[in-house]
């Protein structure tokens, strides 16, 4: 006989994270391959933008593991938004995950009120879209290649390619 709870429960979520990794290593061809390569571990990478006085003007937080770069967050200050901030942040975080850690990959999930024309402006491309998460709101996740060229300014990345929504927007 089993029975079911629903109290949160810090030691078996851990040992169940523990659980499902290892049946998911022992499951997998392509995650059993990373094992012993520098893309086993998942490590912080985080880029910082300050001011004169040390102050935070803007951020880039994310992680790498398995040679992808995940980007968790990327903000600037409002004051300061529209200068190219956002884009040195990326593009930083980018160069030392592929140099640094041999990544080949960039994803992010970005919410259609963010920036989802900021990051096809630098190359990504929608992987999947979720509507209404939460209600009212679609998010994307996009994808990037490291391992190539940058495309020219003028180029305009696949992806959305100017619909957002199932609306035709404007090239700027």
């Amino acid at each position: 006989m089993f029975r079911l709870e629903t109290e949160v429960d810090k030691e078996r979520r851990i040992l169940l994270g523990r659980r499902l990794h290892d049946d998911d290593w022992d499951g997998s061809s392509g995650l059993r391959a990373l094992h012993s390569t520098s893309a086993e571990h998942e490590l912080p990478l985080e880029v910082w933008l300050l001011d004169e006085d040390g102050t935070l003007v803007g951020g880039l937080a994310g992680r790498t593991w398995a040679y992808w770069l995940h980007v968790d967050l990327l903000w600037v200050d409002a004051r300061h938004r529209g200068e190219g901030h956002g884009a040195r942040l990326l593009a930083q975080a980018e160069r030392t995950a592929r140099e640094d850690r041999a990544c080949t990959r960039s994803r992010l999930e970005t919410w259609d009120f963010q920036a989802p024309a900021f990051y096809r402006k630098h190359g990504y491309e929608v992987a999947g879209e979720v509507a209404d998460y939460p209600p009212g709101v679609h998010e994307f996740t996009l994808v990037k290649r490291l391992d190539q060229p940058e495309p020219d300014a003028g180029h305009r990345p696949r992806g959305l390619r100017g619909r957002l929504l199932g609306r035709r927007v404007r090239p700027r």
